[in-house]
């Protein structure tokens, strides 16, 4: 019966496929599964809340981005919008400094037409002064000469004791 025990039991000691390396390992995870339970599922739990407080955040992340893409593209479908807005309003601000350098312009052009015009009487009141000035002095060379020509020695007489009684007369 020996004998049968043992051909019964050959394949446990089959080399390289020996049963009491199995069991070991069977008892060895055994023991350290029943040691180590509290510490493994300690670990599995805190992993699990670290997971789903991970989804958490990641769906918190995914919403935040969403709205991001949605503001996003808001915003490029208003783009043409606002570039013909800005547009509009660079050409009315352009009209607006067109019209206002125009009438700046105008404004000098009067400005210097009325100074001109006045430079013109100034000129035009001092070239009068000088011609009757000069039309005083030469009607009085022209008098003397007339005079010196035409006077005779006893008109000169005349004349220069008429002055004297008419200087006297207006003393008294």
């Amino acid at each position: 019966m020996l004998l049968l025990v043992e051909s019964n039991y050959e394949w446990l000691n089959y080399p390289g496929l020996e049963a009491w390396k199995f069991i070991n390992l069977a008892v060895f995870i055994a023991a350290a599964l029943f040691l180590l339970r509290r510490r493994l599922k300690e670990a599995l739990l805190s992993r699990r809340e670290r997971i789903r407080l991970e989804l958490v955040e990641a769906e918190k992340e995914r919403e935040a981005a969403a709205l991001k893409l949605s503001e996003t593209e808001a915003r490029l479908a208003n783009v043409d919008a606002d570039v013909a807005g800005i547009r509009a309003m660079a050409r009315k601000e352009a009209d607006a400094e067109r019209q206002r350098l125009a009438a700046a312009t105008e404004r000098e052009i009067e400005k210097l037409r009325l100074q001109a015009q006045r430079e013109i009487e100034t000129a035009s009141k001092v070239a009068k002064k000088g011609l009757r000035k000069f039309l005083a002095h030469r009607s009085v060379e022209l008098a003397q000469e007339i005079i010196r020509s035409k006077i005779r020695p006893e008109d000169d007489v005349r004349l220069i004791k008429e002055s004297i009684s008419e200087l006297r007369r207006s003393r008294v």
